[in-house]
């Protein structure tokens, strides 16, 4: 599959100069916008900043005809650009208040330019830049430096705890015993300073955060290798084995991470958050589950598992790898709550037989560091709640976006509820 683009050009002011004539690019997903910027280069010799979706032909995505705004990066406040077959072209440029700063002109270029400061600042001269994603949740640049890529991502305000994590992921603390908070009764003790120890090592938590900045920016090296989407069982064993040790530990850091912004789904309150999100959408098909939900909620912590810090998207796409180091990426779901929410997401991809396998594991692993806890009683009940919460969070996406933008996930919501009444049914 792939998507037809139109590119709508503005100048540095905003003002309209015009659409270029759609074209076909390989990719079909509209985040992706590597493809659109380097298809406008090579066919007219100038550099854009796609800086915005302005609408498609198709309810979502991917694939379609998608037109993009975008702003010519080279200096030009001409009504039209000379080379280029611009026709005249009507689009809604009026402000709105939900628009995210990398979308408004002049956004991308200050963003680039405050990542080329710091790695400046690091003995690191930026030597190519390359957009390659924009959308709601976030812009991703690629910045060449002499020792290696550094990327440059930028996160929605409902996402600016991702950095937080990455930091505190990138400083584990080591102690070898880890007491939950006091009112969940619950001890886990684990030996952190051997194989656990030498798996993070050698695994990596998450990409090596350089820099913070405003506006939900924030630097980071690069990972080597691939995205591991269709990963098989023995690699998703791995991963769970790593992110184990990496939640133990999160266990004494759930405070921490609380304060410092990550959201706080421990027990009912996730169950509050969830029914807030979902306000005017059509819950009907989940309404049961609903109603039920902080007794449920009760239950599971009554299994005894601690909270501690979840990945909230652990799916095998969310892990890089080169065939010798894997490390999980992209953060921005993050929450500190239930541990069974990743592994319930990990297995996902996998037929029931091996799914089975890899949770059975995870719950060995819980046992024996948080002895008397009953894992698989938690995940038979988060099962259906693990899609309720997906939901939630594709509603506080639709709540934080502008209309254009809703294609991305306006069917996501009910999509999302629909499963979690048919897992509660099950």
């Amino acid at each position: 599959m792939s998507r037809t683009v139109t590119v709508v050009l503005v100048d540095a002011a905003g003002r309209p100069l015009g659409a270029l004539p759609p074209f076909d690019v390989p990719d079909p997903w509209w985040q992706q916008v590597a493809s659109v910027v380097d298809g406008v280069r090579h066919r007219y010799g100038v550099g854009v900043a796609v800086l915005r979706l302005l609408d498609a032909d198709r309810p979502h995505p991917p694939g379609g005809h998608v037109r993009y705004l975008a702003q010519r990066t080279e200096a030009s406040v001409a009504a039209a650009v000379p080379g280029m077959p611009l026709e005249p072209v009507v689009v809604d440029l009026a402000p709105h208040p939900l628009r995210q700063p990398w979308a408004e002109p002049g956004g991308p270029a200050r963003s680039v330019a405050w990542a080329t400061d710091e790695l400046r600042r690091l003995g690191r001269p930026v030597t190519a830049v390359a957009q390659q994603r924009t959308w709601n949740l976030s812009a991703i640049w690629r910045l060449e430096t002499p020792p290696g890529p550094a990327w440059l991502k930028q996160l929605p305000p409902f996402a600016h705890h991702e950095p937080a994590v990455l930091t505190w992921l990138t400083t584990l603390p080591p102690p070898t015993s880890l007491a939950s908070p006091v009112d969940q009764g619950v001890r886990v003790s684990v030996d952190l300073s051997g194989d656990a120890n030498s798996l993070i090592n050698d695994a990596g938590a998450g990409p090596g955060v350089l820099a913070v900045g405003g506006e939900g920016r924030v630097l980071v090296e690069h990972v080597r290798g691939e995205d591991r989407y269709g990963a098989g069982e023995a690699e998703l064993a791995g991963i769970s084995v790593v992110h184990h040790a990496v939640q133990v530990r999160a266990v004494g850091a759930v405070g921490r991470l609380v304060a410092d912004g990550v959201p706080d789904l421990r027990g009912v309150r996730l169950g509050g958050w969830i029914r807030r999100r979902l306000a005017g959408h059509d819950v009907s098909v989940a309404a049961e589950l609903l109603d039920g939900l902080d007794e449920r909620l009760r239950r599971v912590r009554d299994c005894g598992l601690p909270d501690t810090l979840v990945h909230g998207d652990l799916h095998p796409g969310n892990v890089r790898g080169d065939g010798t180091r894997r490390v999980v990426i992209d953060w921005a779901d993050a929450f500190v709550g239930h541990p069974a929410f990743d592994v319930l997401r990990l297995a996902e991809g996998l037929a029931a037989p091996a799914a089975a396998r890899l949770i059975d594991a995870w719950a060995d692993r819980w046992r024996a560091d948080a002895p008397g806890c009953d894992p698989h009683r938690a995940v038979d009940l988060l099962r259906p709640v693990a899609p309720l919460r997906l939901a939630a969070g594709y509603a506080m996406f639709l709540a934080g976006i502008e209309p254009s933008e809703h294609p991305y996930h306006a069917l996501d919501v009910p999509a999302a509820l629909a499963r979690a009444a048919a897992e509660a049914r099950r």
